[in-house]
């Protein structure tokens, strides 16, 4: 499907591909500035680097993924990423956590990540041709953002009594809110339009079964099966994301005319 055939799609699935792009670069653009906030903090010197690397691929993912829905609906890619209100963010409701420790953000990432990495499994082959093309080079980058969260998982559930305990504490707190990263879409018209390979609760079942053998093998507690509550992608937003808003936008509201 080319841009033209894009814009042969019905409304309502014209509207399910813009909401689609708008959550996954939310997604990307607050996991990144959370990521950042570990920048001169890590606990280790090579996490200070790579934690700022993981947070210039996940902005660039979102600034790409702001530049399709633009392209899709017109605006300014700029505009859409720092010109909203807090409560018009579209991200699922895991990153409206706070950063906190590091077992919290490396179990934050690592939900998130497996979660994504299934998301993009069911995008690389889109009808979408735009959308297929940026999934395949976000995959690329991806497996390493996954490789390190599974490194991490593995240190830290066999480190010790404090690091395991940390972890378990975090994983506990975030599993209500993980499933929403596959979930607050509107799916059915994705599906029928071959934007998305199969309807989001699946991916959810498969994403939860890939985790199991993990979990299993670290002795950690199973996932819970149970779906996601709703207002996973707001317009409800968490105090420690209005925080984080602020400091991100704080130059665009400078002067929103500007060109930076």
């Amino acid at each position: 499907m080319t841009t033209q055939a894009a814009e042969r799609l019905d409304e309502r699935a014209r509207q399910a591909l813009a909401d689609l792009l708008l959550a996954m670069a939310d997604d990307e653009f607050v996991l990144g500035f959370w990521d950042s906030e570990w920048t001169g903090i890590a606990p280790v010197l090579e996490e200070d680097v790579a934690f700022a690397s993981l947070a210039q691929d996940e902005i660039g993912h979102a600034q790409a993924l702001y530049g399709l829905l633009a392209d899709l609906q017109g605006g300014d890619p700029d505009r859409i990423a720092f010109g909203r209100r807090p409560e018009q963010y579209r991200h699922a409701r895991l990153l409206d956590h706070p950063r906190t420790d590091w077992a919290f953000s490396v179990a934050r990432r690592f939900l998130y990540d497996t979660a994504d990495a299934t998301r993009l499994d069911a995008l690389v082959a889109s009808a979408y041709q735009p959308l297929a093309g940026l999934v395949a080079k976000m995959r690329r980058e991806e497996t390493y953002h996954l490789l390190h969260m599974h490194a991490w998982m593995e240190r830290l559930a066999n480190g010790g009594d404090e690091p395991r305990s940390r972890l378990l504490e975090a994983l506990q707190r975030l599993w209500p809110d993980a499933g929403c990263v596959l979930a607050g879409i509107d799916d059915a018209p994705l599906v029928a339009a071959g934007v998305l390979a199969e309807p989001l609760a699946d991916l959810q079942r498969r994403w939860r079964d890939g985790l199991a053998p993990v979990f299993q093998r670290l002795a950690l507690p199973s996932p819970t099966a149970a779906p996601p509550a709703g207002g996973c992608r707001g317009p409800e937003r968490s105090d420690d994301f209005l925080w984080l808003w602020e400091q991100f936008t704080m130059v665009y509201r400078s002067d929103p005319e500007a060109s930076w």
